[in-house]
């Protein structure tokens, strides 16, 4: 099966075309990358790429409790023992740059950071705060010009610092209502400077990223994750949805980025992705398209024949079953997630899953 064969993307080979869906999992004790870690990346290195977590590129983009960043020597030094544990098995490894804007909570943050978004507009509802347990999201700051620039130059430096620490490369986290995402959806961004209102301005922040990042490390090294029809993190639905993404496509494609990963949460009880955005997106970039969705061996399989995608990925799949290239090739019945542990600290639901 096709599934299963070797393929080269952009210059780096991958013994299959089955890729471990970047998944939060909230182990990164004090947001440093643990042995734990090393353990977790390195059981499923027969993954023909993984993509970690997401990971934050400066310290006012960690929202959550218990990421990791890379913006700092130690972390540096932990992403490099995961690294090594995952070439050591022959297997690749791209770093997730997630940076998390609106979608934070000072208890999650270090001193002295700010919660940064397109506009000052807070999410409705709470987040999870070691400290405090749930607490409504605050009010973020409306980034100013300077803010832009200066959280771009985070993401290009926190790029550097991934190939420092060995990753193969950087997948920008564009989707699922993160700070990229924050300025492409209109039910966030309310600016009326250049990175507001026309479909060109709300993708600027990205294509600018985006643009920055494959200079610093390589355009074959650079990838990015959108989430189009995403409503996760208060994202809203919006009029020119697949015109706007459309044109980002096109955009990053002129910039030859390694790969676009297209979210697809449908199966997961999400608005549809519609075939006609994807159909756009992949048109417009020209270039690799990371599929993904409820997928199953036959689904990816028919994927790959129909060209609807060069690569396929699997999330909840990989988390309980570090060995799924053998039980896909196999046939072999899988372990299904302990959803209880999906964030929690420790090895249950993490490092535990049997294996064949």
């Amino acid at each position: 099966m096709k599934i299963f064969e070797a393929v080269n993307l952009s210059g780096i080979n991958l013994r299959n075309h089955l890729v471990m869906s970047p998944m939060t999992r909230s182990r990164a004790i004090d947001n440093i990358p643990n042995d734990l870690m090393v353990k977790y990346y390195s059981q499923r290195a027969d993954a023909g790429l993984i993509i970690t977590e997401g990971v934050a590129p400066s310290a006012n983009g960690l929202g959550y409790p218990r990421i990791p960043g890379i913006y700092n020597q130690q972390q540096i030094q932990g992403w490099q023992k995961i690294t090594d544990a995952v070439h050591a098995k022959d297997g690749k490894i791209f770093i997730q740059l997630m940076h998390t804007g609106r979608v934070s909570h000072s208890e999650n943050m270090e001193p002295n950071t700010t919660i940064l978004a397109p506009s000052a507009l807070a999410m409705s509802g709470e987040m999870y705060t070691d400290s405090k347990g749930m607490q409504a999201y605050p009010t973020p700051k409306a980034m100013t010009l300077e803010e832009i620039k200066q959280t771009q130059r985070e993401y290009v430096k926190a790029a550097e610092n991934a190939i420092a620490a060995g990753f193969d490369g950087v997948e920008l986290h564009g989707a699922n209502g993160y700070l990229i995402d924050q300025f492409i959806n209109t039910g966030s961004n309310q600016r009326d400077d250049a990175y507001g209102g026309s479909k060109e301005n709300r993708s600027r922040f990205a294509i600018e990223v985006a643009q920055q990042v494959a200079n610093a490390i390589g355009k074959n090294r650079t990838g990015i994750r959108l989430s189009p029809y995403g409503v996760y993190n208060d994202m809203t639905l919006f009029d020119g949805m697949e015109d706007t993404f459309e044109y980002l496509a096109g955009e990053l494609g002129k910039l030859k980025l390694t790969y676009i990963h297209i979210v697809d949460h449908s199966s997961q009880g999400a608005p549809e992705v519609t075939d006609s955005v994807k159909s756009k997106i992949q048109k417009a970039f020209g270039g690799n398209i990371i599929a993904s969705g409820g997928l199953d061996k036959e689904k990816a399989e028919m994927i790959l024949n129909e060209k609807k995608g060069n690569l396929v990925a699997f999330g909840q799949a990989f988390l309980a079953n570090p060995d799924l290239v053998n039980k896909l090739k196999n046939d072999l019945p899988l372990n299904q997630p302990d959803y209880e542990t999906f964030f929690s600290p420790g090895e249950k639901g993490y490092t535990d899953y049997p294996v064949v």
